[in-house]
């Protein structure tokens, strides 16, 4: 039997393939602080998010070939951490240079439960240990501030050279909603570039700091926010929300067209309202149709990140302040949220791996 070593441990590590980013680990520069000696090893695995959902598998897979190529060791010590990698955009953001990645959140048409959504999946990847921020882009209709229960006004911090406000915070994530800067029943009428500049503010006056995922609810359409957004920061996705129903997508079409066109990265589809268990006979009810996020997602090219059931609850949950993943945490509904979360945290660190890959043979290319 060959001496243990480090070299060897690593060549063995090598053979562990990450599922969503279809690399070794060793070359994804995932395995830290190995250290070996005759009975035992122990290593860091650095996962590129906390919502990874393959942790379990990638950490099985290590101690199995390390047991069955090195017998005599007794004692294998991996422990699963994660640091979020930064997108390539984010680099070029001077916006908001403490932001990984940034994430709009859109629908084609209103009626889908977008905010819903947006708000369950901030929470979720908070949840699972990411440090997330959520900014209610829907200036003329924002909702954010009565889903996350929060009625407070932001305050200023001000050091020498600038001012800023600060995000408010519930649940493990900052938020910003221009609903907390006016009454609730007070309208928003203002002409597009009124609300475009408000969007633009929520970006650089606000004092965000370090995060991994910075989301944006935006309004329904492909409007002047929409634009805006794109081309003020460089966004590393877009999610799209949709109903099963053909008139939802008519319209969800054309949202992930607007943002290929503007060469965002469309990081999946979510099918919200997908049916409808009755709860006294387990029956399922199709309400809005079948399998329409499914077709569309194949028909674009993107992927189907998950599909969320109407259910009383989440609506409830939203309502009352407090969303099903933080106040029913243990429903199948919050099960499902949290999975599609981990389905978009993938997307993400794929997304953000194949373009750094990408960088570095074109100018090995170039060097050549």
């Amino acid at each position: 039997m060959a001496n243990i070593s480090s070299e060897g441990i690593l060549n063995l590590l090598r053979q562990v393939i990450d599922p969503d980013l279809r690399k070794d680990i060793v070359t994804l520069n995932m395995v830290k602080n190995l250290k070996v000696d005759d009975s035992s090893v122990s290593f860091t695995v650095e996962l590129t998010t906390p919502a990874c959902p393959l942790k379990d598998k990638i950490k099985e897979d290590c101690i199995n070939i390390i047991k069955k190529n090195y017998p005599a060791v007794k004692d294998i010590q991996v422990e699963m951490t994660s640091k979020v990698r930064a997108s390539s955009a984010s680099v070029k953001n001077s916006i908001l240079p403490g932001v990984k990645n940034t994430i709009a959140v859109a629908s084609g048409k209103g009626g889908v439960g977008k905010s819903t959504v947006a708000a369950n999946l901030a929470l979720a990847l908070a949840k699972q240990g990411a440090k997330v921020g959520l900014i209610d882009a829907d200036i003329y209709g924002p909702s954010i501030p009565m889903m996350l229960g929060i009625q407070q006004k932001p305050k200023i911090y001000q050091d020498t050279k600038t001012a800023k406000m600060v995000p408010l915070e519930n649940y493990g994530i900052k938020l910003m909603s221009i609903g907390f800067l006016i009454d609730d029943d007070a309208p928003v009428i203002w002409r597009g570039p009124m609300a475009s500049g408000a969007i633009k503010q929520f970006m650089s006056d606000v004092l965000w700091e370090e995060l991994d995922y910075l989301l944006f609810d935006l309004p329904p359409g492909t409007g002047d926010i929409q634009l805006t957004l794109v081309q003020t920061i460089p966004l590393s996705g877009a999610v799209v929300v949709t109903t099963p129903q053909d008139v939802s997508l008519i319209d969800v079409r054309k949202a992930i067209k607007m943002f290929m066109r503007v060469n965002v990265p469309v990081l999946g589809v979510i099918e919200n309202m997908s049916y409808f268990i009755a709860p006294d006979t387990g029956k399922r009810y199709d309400i809005f149709g079948q399998g329409g996020g499914e077709r569309l997602a194949k028909e674009m090219g993107v992927p189907l990140l998950g599909s969320i059931p109407i259910d009383p609850r989440i609506r409830e949950g939203s309502d009352k302040g407090k969303p099903i993943v933080v106040d029913m945490p243990q429903a199948k509904e919050s099960e499902i949220i949290m999975n599609i979360s981990k389905n978009l945290a993938a997307q993400i660190s794929i997304n953000n791996i194949n373009s750094a890959l990408s960088k570095v043979e074109i100018l090995i290319d170039q060097d050549n």
